[in-house]
């Protein structure tokens, strides 16, 4: 009869999230993935079969549990005030260590097909919220009607690229809150 798992496979998701964002994909070795989610090696490639689906599957609940609540407040569509909330919230969730799913395109999109298919599914998202977001507040007369939203949106979307990288050499948030302010200001009537 087989044993219960003596580990919650979620908890271990989370732990290694830390651990990628700290060193990167090819700058975790196993043996710190192992000891700081208190996994032994034989049980860990039981598990997960290799460590690109582990990180496959820490990516996923990454976007579930980290980046979800974030981009929910463009789901929300309250016009320019969903997009400063989403803003506040992403830099509070990025600081001083970057986003985990833009580090791995970054480091790994060029090779890995399926990291390039997150990503591009996660900004393509993040770019239709902005534009809902964009043509309510533009219904409101919150934003100036010369505005041209898919343009628009599709630069709030490069910069929240942007802002994944500067959280890692930013050691404040100041700047990015400045920056989303310099980003947003022109925009309003």
């Amino acid at each position: 009869m087989p044993r219960k798992a003596q580990y919650d496979v979620n908890e271990v998701l989370d732990q290694a999230m830390e651990v990628l964002l700290e060193h990167g994909f090819h700058g975790s070795i196993m043996d710190e993935i192992i000891a700081r989610t208190d996994f032994n090696r034989r049980g860990f490639y039981l598990e997960f079969g290799s460590k690109q689906n582990f990180l496959y599957l820490v990516l996923e609940r990454y976007q579930q549990h980290k980046l979800a609540p974030v981009t929910h407040h463009l789901t929300e569509n309250q016009g320019l005030a969903s997009i400063q909330r989403f803003f506040d919230d992403y830099i509070a969730l990025i600081k001083g260590r970057g986003c985990l799913l833009i580090n791995c395109i970054t480091e790994l999109g060029f090779d890995d097909a399926r990291i390039r298919e997150m990503g591009r599914h996660y900004l393509d998202n993040l770019q239709q919220g902005f534009i809902g977001c964009l043509e309510r507040a533009l219904m409101h007369g919150e934003i100036r009607k010369d505005i041209q939203l898919e343009a628009t949106a599709l630069q709030l979307t490069c910069y929240v690229q942007g802002f994944a990288v500067n959280a890692i050499l930013a050691s404040q948030t100041d700047e990015l809150k400045l920056a989303t302010r310099a980003l947003l200001g022109p925009l309003s009537v």
